[in-house]
This record gives C-alpha cells, structure tokens and sequence, in this order.
C-alpha cells in the first residue's frame, strides 16, 4: 500500500518510529527551511485521533523561541500529520549519556531555557507533564528548545501520565497537574546534570515511586550555592515549590548571578555549544548526512533527541496559534496564524537610553529630571519610637511635576496612599515586616492594595473618595510573566482592581462597587527582596526597568 505523503513536501530522511507513527525529516518542496513531519499511524483508534487534535489546537498558542514551533495539522481522508520545526540541535539526553554531569553555570542555562520554554506554556494554561532529558534539545549555540508535548494537558487536569524517573509525587498519586509539576521534573533532571544521577535511582518502579513519594531530597550531592534551587523545586507538596516556571526562573538568575557572577549564563552557553558541536553528527540538518528518502530508519528520535519520540503515545509538537481553514479535495488543514519570521539583520550598538539618571536604592534607571525618589521611614527605623541601625530599603518616587508641594512627602509617608503619580520600590524590610509600613505581609497571589486593610485602607489613583480593593472584593489577575530589570528578570503580574464607595457607616468602606476601576503592574525580583508597584500606568516604565543599572 502507498504510503501517504503530505503534499508539497519532499522527504529527506526518516527521523524515528515508534508504535504511533514515525517523523521524517522533509523540505518544501519549491523553497524554504527544512521542517519535520510527524505522520500518526493510519491504525490509532479513535481516542487517539481526538487527542491528536485537540493537543495540536490546545499547544498552539504558545508562542516561545524556547519551544518546538507547530506549522500545521494536516488531515487527508484518515490520515493525520503535524508539520513543525525541525529542531536542529541534539537531546540533552544524549550529552548527560556522552558527559555524565555537567558544570554548574551549563546545567543552570539548560534549566533556565527549559523554564522559560515551561513558562510559556503554562501561561497557556498547559502543564508539560512529560519533561524529561530527552525532551530539551541543545542547539549549535549553546540554547535550547522544549519539544514533545505529547501527554501535555490543561492545568488542573488529573496527573498520571509521565516519564517515572522525573514524575512528581502528585503524578505518583494521580492529583492534579500544574505548572508546579513541571517544576519537580525539571529539577530532577537539573540534579542529574550536577550530580551524574538520578535522584532517586533507575531500579524498579516500585523504588523510584517509593523515592518521589517520600525520599529525602539529595540536595547534598549538588554545589552548595545550588542547593536551595533543587530543594525547593523538588519539594514533596506542590504547594512548597515555586508557583510556576516564571517564578522558578527568577530564583534562578537571582542565585546564579550572585553565586557565578553576572556573566555566569554567557560561560554556560559556550559550555554547552561545545558540547552540542561536538555530536553535530547527530544533527538532522547536518551536511552530508541527508540520504534518499525513506532511508536511516534505525535512528530513534528518543535517543538522538532530533524530535519528539513517537512511542506509545500520541506525541504532538507544537506552538503558535492555529486557526481552522480548508482546502480543495476535503484535505482539512490547521495553519499556523503567524508568518515564519525573517532573517534579523544585525543591530548597531544602541545609545543610552534617554533621560537623567535617577538612583533608586541598588538600582539606577534613566528617567525624566521631573522624577524625584523620596526614603519611606518606618517603625524600625524611626518613624516611631527610638530609631535601630535598620536601614531603610524603601522608596517613593514621584513621576510628575504637577504634585503638590507636600503630597510626595505625604505619598511616602505611607505606601498605602496615592495622592501623588509615582511609583514605589519596595525593599526587604517590607516584604518580610509589612507592619513596619502599616501593611500586611506581601504574597503574590493579591493585589497590592490588598495589603492595607485597616481603617480607610487605601484608595484608588484619582479617585481618593474610593477604596481599592483585592482578590476577595472581585480585583482580577489578567498577566503573569517574567520582565527585565536590567541584568535581573522579575516575576511581572498586573491586576485590575475595582472601586468601591467608603458609604457605611465608618466611612471607611469598602462598600459598594463602582464603575471605576484600575491596573496594578508589579515587578517584583523574590531573591532581591525588591517590589516595585505601579498604580498610576507610569508612561513607558516598561523601557525605563528595562534598561535599569544594578549597583
């Protein structure tokens, strides 16, 4: 019987089979980059074809040059096919079997690409499931992709599917996936690029589940700076990990920088470019290594890491966003929504960034000479009673000319007000005393206005007459991702906040819910202790953190 092709392609090689199908290595056939097919078997039952393309149009919104790019679900009659990326680099996998461990700086960049791959994906709502070596492939450049989202599912779906070695004890228990889940996996294969082991062996299923269950976490067997990282990622209750992989990434370059110094992510990259070149023999698109169609079936996509294995399980590679079209002769076909992205020519060394520079604690950003940055005292350092040797770590910054001449004093006096455009960087002695500011602890998962619930609590920007509110009153978290500040990357939310009238009989509210409402945008950095709050959608303070210099 003739095997079905995906028209306007031609096959250079096969890649890898497996019991679900096979991946081939194909090229458009009048021009363009070479991409991988990946053909499910004509056989899969029903179950197996839903899953197909449900995963294919699920994994299609993500969008992350740390991920395996979709191109296209194909279906012809009932044949199924993904076209996507070939990803031309090899597995992670296959340099631990080659190396055994790697060095510090080289095992952080693998995890932090793996992360941020994460990341994207779980701000699609997708939980991985399956992280493993096998799925991270290193590039000539030392970076490195997530493929094979194949058992990957809706967060909150139930959890027993996975690689044993690398599955959570939520997995073990078959509760519910979340992006914690692919924490623990990939600090499991983090500890195995440190330690040349697994964490809790290679035996017998019943001894790996015995481990993941209830093992003591060997955080031990890594260097001392890194051990904070595997025990927390590793830590039996999801709900002592970090929250995602945006979050884990920023205790990531937090440690590493201040462990392997700021260019520690540049040594690791040329680490690993060194290692990947030199098994460029496994690589698809490698010179000469491009036989006649239909020939080098005996290459195992699972052991050279090309692309995603197709095992027993109905694997789809995919990211971008896919619409739905058609085409003549009842060939259905997904397309990606967005055009494969140009060459980048090179970048011209850029000037400073414009404005006066402004110091703001350890940071110094380039801002208008409008801006002014004001000390926020507090209880502990003399605000009341006798002052302590505490420094103080906080700061009010105004942002416009037209305050007041005593509001930003005002302002700063109690961070829980806003009488005056600007914005707060708030140190250590905040987030870990919030009372010494007439505020409750900081947490991540409530707005900031939520921290000031005593009497009048606190009001929202332009409208001292209303109270804002938090999580409890209806406010909304509508963005969770990393951003830049400067050389860090800090875990970035913003939140719409409601108002409510201060009707009752206190006068203090919250009473009842307005029209009004307002954008809270946090930048918060957990291993610096630093928060920075804007309630005022300070013009251009994206760039301004962006470009930020750090003492």
């Amino acid at each position: 019987m003739t095997r079905w092709r995906v028209s306007g392609f031609e096959e250079i090689r096969e890649l890898g089979r497996g019991a679900q199908g096979r991946v081939v290595l194909a090229r458009p056939a009048a021009h363009g980059t070479p991409v991988a097919i990946k053909y499910l078997t004509r056989d899969a039952g029903p179950d197996a074809r839903e899953s197909f393309r449900r995963e294919a149009v699920m994994l299609g919104r993500v969008d992350d040059p740390h991920v395996a790019r979709l191109y296209r679900l194909v279906e012809h009659g009932g044949e199924l096919a993904i076209v996507m990326e070939a990803v031309n680099g090899v597995s992670f996998k296959e340099i631990l079997a080659r190396y055994g461990r790697l060095e510090p700086e080289a095992a952080l960049t693998v995890l932090r690409g793996s992360l941020l791959g994460l990341a994207a994906a779980h701000a699609a709502g997708v939980v991985h499931r399956d992280y493993k070596p096998a799925n991270v492939i290193v590039l000539a450049d030392g970076l490195s992709k997530l493929i094979d989202f194949g058992i990957a599912a809706p967060e909150g779906a139930a959890s027993g599917s996975g690689t044993p070695l690398y599955m959570a004890p939520e997995q073990w228990r078959g509760g519910a996936a979340t992006p914690a889940t692919d924490v623990y996996a990939a600090t499991c294969v983090f500890f195995e690029a440190l330690a040349g082991r697994r964490p809790f062996g290679a035996g017998d299923r019943a001894s790996v589940m015995a481990g993941h269950l209830s093992g003591d976490v060997p955080a031990g067997e890594v260097p001392e700076p890194l051990r904070p990282l595997v025990t927390a990622g590793m830590a039996k209750d999801p709900a002592d990990r970090p929250p995602g992989a945006a979050a884990f990434v920023a205790e990531l370059d937090e440690l590493a920088r201040t462990a392997y110094g700021p260019d520690w992510e540049s040594r690791g990259v040329r680490a690993l470019a060194g290692t990947a070149v030199a098994l460029a023999a496994l690589f698809p698109l490698a010179a000469g290594l491009a036989p006649a169609a239909g020939a080098g079936a005996g290459a195992a996509a699972g052991s050279t890491g090309i692309l995603a294995a197709v095992g027993t399980k109905t694997a789809a590679v995919v990211a971008g966003t896919a619409v739905v079209g058609a085409a003549a002769g009842g060939v259905g076909v997904y397309e990606a929504t967005r055009e494969e992205r140009p060459p980048v020519a090179a970048v011209k060394a850029t000037q400073p960034p414009p404005g006066v520079p402004l110091r703001i604690g350890p940071m110094t950003v380039r801002v208008a000479p409008s801006w002014k940055t004001y000390t926020i005292p507090n209880r502990a350092s003399g605000i009341t009673g006798p002052p302590t040797a505490l420094p103080p770590d906080s700061y009010y910054v105004r942002t416009w000319r037209t305050c007041g001449k005593e509001e930003p004093i005002r302002a700063s006096l109690y961070p829980g007000q806003v009488w005056c455009p600007g914005i707060h960087v708030l140190g250590r002695s905040f987030l870990d005393e919030g009372g010494s500011y007439i505020a409750a602890d900081y947490t991540t998962s409530d707005t900031f206005a939520s921290l000031f619930n005593q009497d009048e609590g606190m009001s929202c920007p332009g409208h001292e007459d209303l109270r804002a509110v938090g999580v409890e009153r209806g406010a909304r978290l509508t963005m969770n991702r990393l951003a830049a500040v400067g050389s860090k990357k800090a875990e970035y939310r913003e939140w719409t906040v409601p108002c409510y009238t201060r009707g009752d009989r206190s006068g203090y509210g919250p009473t009842t819910r307005t029209r009004f409402s307002y954008v809270e945008r946090h930048w918060y950095l957990p291993l610096s202790k630093i928060l920075i709050v804007d309630v005022w959608n300070t013009p251009d303070l994206q760039r301004i953190l962006q470009s930020a210099e750090w003492a």
